[in-house]
Order: structure tokens, then C-alpha cells, then sequence
């Protein structure tokens, strides 16, 4: 707009020294508005801190306006003086620089005019609308104060949230490992020790049962000392673990083989395990997923030896197009009807919650109930298999 109304201020200026006048302001209006669009991050702070720049800049333009008249373009950018000044000064700002505006443009048209027989209308216009663009520029700097606490608020209630959940995420996993790993432990530390009572407590013991059962209850505290060491490494753990070379790890479906053997040779449960013959067959599973599905076959397992009476357990893993499928059935009494996860979290069974959460976490849907069968127990994963590109 300075531009624009230069033509007009300098075929208006008195020549010679008028027009070098109107020609430097010209130049240097142009030349600070350019440099204050183009760096307001660096100089928009220091016009924050010196009024007086904007004050120049208003006499400049005063200049300008008197060679150019009150009937430019450059009239209503004067009028743009005052709303900045609400915008960077609050209301005392848009009261001042409003008041020394409107007293430069009603002075300039009164001069100017002065031959004509200008209405009083007319020359109240423009002072008028700097008094209107202050305010406007004082109310849009509340709005927006209020608008940057409110995103400021709305930022560090999102970072609470955000810890909250990342705190209460960790619990649950800790609550999840200590439930697979040391509570289970202890439960057949308790039901070793209960064996070896009862057998030290026969009207005639034996010595070789005795020491058998002992050294179960020797085996299964010091694993779970192990699993508590574990537990307490994972959490003085400040740094994600390196990666190293090691070994391979074995397959899933041989992890799940050795789980079940081992669980049959712990109870005296008639437990069977169906995988795809040959098992080279299925495809690798990465870590995580792999943990997952095995921690919640070994839940099922244990919830079918310590609660569903069962007699038979049937083991199943076999491909479906490209889901992995992993099927765990007993024979036991079944979940009563209606049984929801808030009500056994609210029990404190907190088993099967944890096989809902790991699945979920390895990205699996989980059924639980008697599916196709009479009575009984069934758990099914399905597991969205990657299928390699060809």
C-alpha cells in the first residue's frame, strides 16, 4: 500500500527538497515493513520492548500522507497503526497510538481541505476507524493470551495423561510377569511342600519319595529367586538393552512342545499336542508375538490344572490361510455363565485379564469359552500372519 500511494506523494511533494523528503520516507517505509515481514521472529521482540520504533514509524508515515493527501491509499494504512499497536500493547498501546493517529489524519485532512467545504463527517471518518481498529487490535490480543494459556493448559494435560498411561501400562506389565512367572513359581512351591508333608507325615515314609519331593521344592525356589531377580533387573534397567549376537532361538512351535511336555510331566493331566506335520512348515514368528502366545498357552495350561478339574488337555497349532491358530481345550467344568474380566479383576483372578492383554499386545483376537464343545474350556488366538512378498 506504500507502494502504491508513492506515486501520489511525490507528484504532491514541493520540489527539490520536498520530493528528496517524500522519496527517503517512501523508501525507508518500504524498506523497515519489508524487513519486519520477513524477520518478525527476530525483530517483532524488539519492537515488543521499544515502543518509540513504532512511533518513527508513524511520524514516517504522517510524512507520507501530508505530500500524498488524505484521499490515498495511505490513509487507510495509517489506520492499520493503531491495531498493531493493540495487538503488541494491550489497551493502553491502542489508546495512545489511536489518539496520535486520528489527531495526524484529522489534522492532515483539516490542512488540506481546508478551501474545500468538507463536512465534519468526513473529516471524522478516519479518526474514527483508528479508534475502532485499537480496540478491535486490544480485543484480538485478549483472544489470543487466552487462547495460548488455553493450548498451554491443554499441552500439560495431555503430558499428565500420557505419563499416567505410560505408568499405568507398566504396571500392568508388571502385574502380567510377576503373575506368569514368580506367583506360579511359589504356588508349586506350595503344593511341593504340601506333597512333602504328606508324605513325611505317611505311618511308614519313604526316604527316596522324601528326598525327590524336596529337591522340587529346591528347584522351585531357587527359580523362583531367579524370576524375582529377573523382575528387579527389568526394573533397575535405565538403558534399552544393547543389541548383541546370540545364539538362535528356537522355533515357537518347539517352545510350545517343550511347555506342554512340561506340563505333563508335572501333572497327571492326559495332555496332547497337534502341530503341522512336518513343523517346518510354519512360519517364523518374531520375538514378541512368539512370548506372547506361548505366555498365554502356559496360562491356559495352568488354569486347567488348577481350576477346571479337567482330565484331558488337547494342544493345537496349525496355519488357516494366514492366520496362525493356536487352540487350547480342556475338559474341565467351564467358566460359570456371565463370568466378564471385571468381575474376576475384582475377585483377584487376574489370569485370564492377563491373557486378554497379551494377546492384544501381539496384535491376536482371543476367544475364551466352550466354543464347539459340550462342556469344558476353550481357548482360541488368531494370530495375522505376515505372508512374505513373492
Amino acid at each position: 500500500m506504500i507502494g502504491v500511494a508513492a506515486p501520489a506523494a511525490l507528484l504532491h511533494a514541493a520540489p527539490g527538497v520536498g520530493v528528496r523528503l517524500v522519496g527517503v520516507a517512501v523508501v525507508v517505509a518500504v524498506m523497515v515493513s519489508y524487513v519486519l515481514f520477513r524477520d518478525w521472529e527476530r525483530f517483532g521482540p524488539l519492537l515488543l520492548r521499544h515502543p518509540a520504533l513504532l512511533a518513527a514509524d508513524t511520524l514516517i508515515g504522517s510524512l507520507l500522507l501530508v505530500s500524498a493527501g488524505p484521499d490515498t491509499t495511505l490513509a487507510y494504512v495509517g489506520v492499520c497503526t493503531p491495531l498493531l499497536a493493540g495487538l503488541l500493547y494491550s489497551w493502553r498501546g491502542a489508546a495512545c497510538f489511536a489518539s496520535l493517529q486520528a489527531l495526524i489524519l484529522f489534522v492532515v485532512h483539516l490542512t488540506l481541505k481546508a478551501d474545500r467545504s468538507a463536512p465534519v463527517a468526513e473529516a471524522l471518518l478516519l479518526p474514527g476507524l483508528c479508534v475502532v481498529a485499537g480496540a478491535l487490535g486490544s480485543t484480538l490480543r485478549g483472544l489470543m493470551l487466552r487462547f495460548g494459556a488455553a493450548t498451554e493448559a491443554l499441552t500439560a494435560v495431555r503430558a499428565r495423561l500420557a505419563a499416567a498411561e505410560a505408568v499405568s501400562a507398566e504396571r500392568a506389565r508388571l502385574a502380567r510377569e510377576m503373575h506368569d512367572s514368580v506367583a506360579k513359581t511359589l504356588y508349586g512351591v506350595a503344593l511341593a511342600a504340601d506333597g512333602l508333608a504328606a508324605t513325611a507325615a505317611a505311618p511308614a515314609p519313604d526316604p527316596a519319595r522324601i528326598r525327590e519331593q524336596a529337591e522340587l521344592v529346591s528347584r522351585s525356589a531357587r527359580r523362583a529367586a531367579t524370576e524375582s531377580r529377573e523382575l528387579l533387573m527389568d526394573l533397575r534397567r535405565e538403558q534399552p538393552e544393547r543389541t548383541t549376537p546370540s545364539r538362535p532361538s528356537k522355533p515357537f512351535w518347539s517352545e510350545l512342545a517343550d511347555c506342554v511336555r512340561d506340563f505333563a510331566g508335572r501333572t497327571t493331566l492326559h495332555v496332547t499336542c497337534a502341530c503341522p506335520d512336518p513343523p517346518a512348515t510354519l512360519p517364523p514368528l518374531p520375538a514378541a508375538p512368539a512370548r506372547a502366545l506361548l505366555a498365554v498357552a502356559t496360562e491356559a495350561l495352568e488354569n486347567a490344572h488348577r481350576h477346571a478339574d479337567a482330565t484331558r488337555v488337547d494342544v493345537r497349532l496349525r496355519v488357516d490361510g494366514t492366520l496362525l491358530r493356536l487352540t487350547i481345550y480342556d475338559d474341565g467344568r467351564g467358566l460359570p455363565p456371565g463370568t466378564t474380566l471385571e468381575q474376576l479383576r475384582t475377585r483377584g483372578h487376574f489370569g485370564l485379564l492377563g491373557m486378554v492383554e497379551r494377546a492384544a499386545q501381539a496384535g491376536a483376537r482371543i476367544r475364551i469359552g466352550r466354543g464347539t464343545h459340550p462342556r469344558g474350556t476353550e481357548v482360541r488366538v488368531e494370530l495375522p500372519l505376515r505372508i512374505p512378498e513373492s
